[in-house]
């Protein structure tokens, strides 16, 4: 029995934000039924691509039905109302005004159904002066400040590797929505949850938020390096690079044990850890003298042994192939519609000791419209 068991959703989403949040809630044992126009997610499209069907799409669409409807058709929208007013919870993630347009927003569904949690996810809100606009995950990563904080400080600006943006909505979402589901079960009242996908950027950069808001002064590029502790980065050993995070006095002691350089404890520069940090490029010149002297293998058995926070900067072939991740069984087989068997990084949370377990495959296009719309009909054509 998972926690959402029981829980139905219904997901009008395409690309990142929207499914995430969806695949969020499926994963814990929502019931979510993914409404898709009859061309798609557009996510679909995108590669890899194997045997016809996109390992991206299937990567955020596990664990879902999938159902074909066009609400441009009457019937098909009223097929769209009824499994809205049929559910606990709607996740949509199209530009604010779209699905009051189609009948299907929330206020032409809260009086008759007051219990209905309805999720929209979008690049800036549903309302203001900027809630009309579309947006990628670049383009929020720009608008909210995070590409101002990433890379190099003399480098021209880059994106995180990762789609923050994208990523940070769908988990507010699925969060909030958990909380309303318990209010509702409380005997609240429904209501509609407005994620901005700028609003989210922000959410997660609260220390670079409260830096400005104590300071009056914008952070930083840094690289990989912390405004407010040092050594606390990425460094250059023999043979590539490795990180460590000394983030106290302590561990900066061992940090100097490691090294064998017990004379930088008593370095003016570097006494405390705000000198360390406000010092960090000549300590990092410093530092990197010696770890010049053995190659990375070296230097992580050394913090190792020394209790020093420390990583390789791994490949996603690496990391993923770390005994810590195959024990935590995260990495779990799927098979895809086409008949291909392939591998997704399941839900991370353990739940009383357990990893959750895939409970359904991510569907084909339309794969589930006779299952789903066969007490009312055939299948929407």
């Amino acid at each position: 029995m998972l926690p959402l068991a029981g829980v139905k959703v219904i997901e009008f989403c395409q690309v990142a934000a929207g499914p995430f949040c969806g695949m969020l809630l499926a994963d814990l044992g929502a019931d979510v039924i993914k409404v898709e126009p009859p061309e798609g997610d557009m996510l679909r499209q995108w590669p890899p691509i194997s045997d016809g069907y996109s390992e991206n799409f299937a990567s955020l669409n596990r664990n879902k039905r999938s159902v074909v409807l066009d609400l441009k058709n009457p019937e098909h929208k009223k097929r769209a109302r009824a499994l809205i007013l049929d559910a606990d919870v709607v996740v949509e993630n199209n530009r604010p005004g779209v699905m009051d347009r189609l009948g299907l927003g929330y206020a032409s569904l809260k009086a008759e159904k007051p219990g209905l949690i309805y999720c929209s996810i979008s690049a800036f809100g549903q309302t203001g002066p900027r809630s009309g606009e579309g947006g990628f995950d670049v383009t929020v990563q720009a608008v909210s400040g995070i590409m101002s904080v990433t890379g190099e400080p003399d480098g021209a600006p880059v994106k995180c590797g990762v789609p923050v943006s994208d990523f940070a909505a769908g988990l507010y979402g699925a969060f909030t929505i958990a909380a309303k589901l318990r209010e509702v079960q409380m005997g609240g009242a429904g209501g509609h949850i407005d994620v901005s996908m700028l609003g989210a950027s922000l959410g997660i950069g609260a220390l670079q938020t409260s830096e400005y808001f104590g300071t009056g002064r914008d952070p930083r590029k840094l690289g990989s390096a912390h405004p407010r502790n040092a050594p606390y980065q990425a460094f250059k050993a023999q043979d590539g690079y490795f990180v460590i995070a000394a983030g106290n006095d302590r561990l900066w002691q061992s940090v100097t044990d490691v090294v064998a350089r017990p004379d930088l404890l008593a370095d003016d520069r570097f006494t405390t850890t705000s000198l360390r940090a406000q010092n960090q490029v000549a300590l990092k010149a410093i530092l990197e003298t010696e770890f010049a002297r053995q190659p990375v293998d070296h230097w992580i058995a050394a913090f190792e042994k020394g209790g020093v926070p420390h990583g390789r900067i791994n490949s996603y072939a690496q990391v993923l192939a770390e005994p810590q991740v195959a024990h935590m069984g995260w990495v779990q087989p799927i098979t895809l519609p086409s008949g291909v068997a392939t591998r997704t990084f399941g839900f991370p949370v353990r739940i009383d000791g357990q990893t959750l377990a895939l409970q359904r495959d991510p569907p084909a296009l339309g794969g589930d419209n006779e299952t789903v719309f066969g007490a009312a009909g055939k299948a929407a054509e």
